[in-house]
Order: C-alpha cells, then structure tokens, then sequence
C-alpha cells in the first residue's frame, strides 16, 4: 500500500501488466524466482540479531579501485552479482571472487540473488582479461566461480581451465580456487578437462541439507554434488578440496551434522558456514537467525571429524577470506 506524503493525493492504484517473458533478458528477484516449480511461501520478517553485522568499505580503501579495474575489463563479480554482504570489506581490502562465463546462470536457485536467462556466448577474451586484471592487482590469492552453464557441453570446464592457465602465465605465484557449478550431466567430462590445469583448492557447494534440495536447489542434486568432490579428490589427492552450507532455511543441527559427515566420508578437506541472508522479499525467507553458540558447535565438531579448515560464523561466506582459510588448512 502506499502512502500518500503530507500535502499529497495518493496516486490512483494501477493494474500493474507484467513485462512480457525475454529468456535474453537477465532476471532478477521477482522475475527470476516467478518461474520455478517450487513456489516461494511468504513469512514473517524476522528481526536481524545484535550479531549480524556488515562491515562497510573505509575511506582509504580500495573500493572504488577495484570497481574500476573490473568495468575497465568487462569482468563480473559474485560479490556483486550475489549482493554478498561483504562487499564492502572484501573490496576495501583488494581482494574479490571473479565469475566468468557471464552474469546470467541457467539455474534459477531462489536462495541466490544472480541474475538468470539465457547466457551470452563465452567471451574468448576474457582469459585474458581476467588475468591480466589479477597481475594487475597484484593478487596472490584468487578465487574464480561461475554461473552455471547447462547450455554448454562440458559445463564451461573448458574456460575454467582456460582462466587458471593465463592467470598462472602472468602471475605464476598466485594461488587459484575455483568454486564451481556441479557440472550436472556432464561430470566426467568436465573432470577429465580440469585434470589439464587442476587448481590450488577445489570448491563446490552443497549449500544445504538434502530434505531442502527440492525448494532451495531446484535442478541440483545432493548425492551428484557429494561425488563431484570425491571424484576430483581421487583424480588430485594433494589438492584441498572445500564446500559451504547456509543455515537458517529450516534446517535442523542434526541435518547439518549429517551433511558434514558425508563430507568427510567424499574426502573434502575444508568446510565454511555461514547464516543465509534473503536478498530480497521474493527470495526464501530467514527463517531462523541461528545462534554464535549454535555455529561454535559446528565448528567444534568440524574439526573433530577431520576437516582441516572449518570457517564457520554469521557472516562467513565461501569466498569470505579465502586466503586465510587455505593458509590455515596449509594450502598456501
């Protein structure tokens, strides 16, 4: 409802019409979300906790550097992309996930704010561009994920490789984690293109318990992610391999207990969570603020069932200190 200001008329209401449907076009929010099976039920908005706290980027940051450095090389970023949180202290800092092969996914996830439609063609620039963006920078650690490419036949492995080859050839110092899509119906294919130029860290998520699947990842699937992981760790032994999960979806402890064991039991060596935040009211709502004791638990049991690295908090997300995670499970 609107109200009107002081002193005005409201507006007479309007029959909204939708736009009509352009797969070309990049859906966001209620246009993304409007299409899939599963539809979003509405909740009571929960009040953010005291612990949720965003840090803003700083005057002497470097946050308008980066942003530059990225529109001048018609690169993307999840940060941007995904309206994480952290933006603000990632890009202040100089770090930030690069997502190549476009800014629109084939997946329509309601729990992530990406854009959706149908993808452009595959720059072939943007290897380069790409690299020379992080020689630039003068990164040491960087972390490149995609939007999913279901259109492509090896699921934009190729590229992938592509990007980790021209970065090693400008910055042979740098370290390179990849968190990718889950390769749906092109697995093996995909694997056998990434033993070309196998990454520092191997990143994929599950992002939630299995009993969630159907409303939060629609087109995913649980067992498919696990083995994607195992897979890559038994082609690359020496390779850390990673995945995350969101909470507060309607997830129970045990569930994410659980998911974390068949973790360990595919091999994977580092572990974030992190709560979920909605992006926006059309996405799935919050529906529980989980607890600082609550992710104490999952870390402490994280470490005791063998995972090298657990980073594991509020504001934590996949890529969010990147680098301190993979120095602290001695991968760089």
């Amino acid at each position: 409802m609107t109200t009107a200001a002081p002193g005005n008329a409201a507006p007479e209401p309007t029959d909204a019409v939708p736009a009509p449907y352009d797969a070309t076009a990049k859906q966001k929010s209620q246009a993304k979300t409007a299409r899939i099976p599963i539809k979003i039920i509405p909740a009571e908005k929960l009040k953010k906790p005291d612990w949720i706290r965003v840090k803003a980027a700083t005057g002497n940051s470097r946050f308008s550097e980066i942003k530059t450095i990225l529109r001048e090389h018609n690169l993307h970023t999840v940060c941007e992309e995904a309206s994480c949180p952290n933006i603000g202290e990632c890009f202040g800092k100089g770090t930030a996930t690069f997502m190549i092969m476009g800014d629109k996914c084939t997946r329509r996830c309601p729990f992530c704010d990406v854009g959706h439609g149908r993808p452009d063609p595959l720059d072939p620039n943007e290897p380069e561009n790409l690299a020379r963006t992080i020689a630039a920078l003068r990164l040491k650690y960087v972390v490149i994920t995609s939007v999913d490419r279901d259109d492509l036949r090896d699921g934009g492995a190729a590229h992938f490789v592509a990007c980790i080859e021209r970065t090693r050839a400008l910055s042979p110092q740098t370290r390179i984690e990849i968190l990718t899509p889950d390769f749906r119906g092109r697995m093996d294919r995909a694997l056998e293109i990434l033993n070309a130029a196998p990454p520092d860290v191997m990143n994929h998520n599950l992002e939630t318990v299995p009993r969630l699947y159907k409303e939060a990842r629609p087109g995913s699937d649980y067992h498919h992610s696990l083995m994607l992981l195992k897979n890559f760790k038994a082609a690359h032994p020496h390779v850390a391999t990673k995945s995350g999960l969101m909470v507060g979806l309607g997830e129970t402890e045990e569930e994410i207990l659980q998911v974390m064991r068949d973790l360990r039991a595919h091999d994977v060596d580092m572990l974030t969570i992190g709560q979920y935040l909605q992006p926006s009211e059309h996405h799935l709502p919050v529906r529980e603020y989980v607890h600082p004791d609550t992710f104490k638990r999952y870390e402490t049991a994280a470490y005791e069932m063998g995972f090298e690295h657990a980073a594991v908090g509020a504001m934590v997300r996949s890529s969010y200190h990147a680098d301190v995670q993979a120095h602290e499970a001695g991968v760089v």
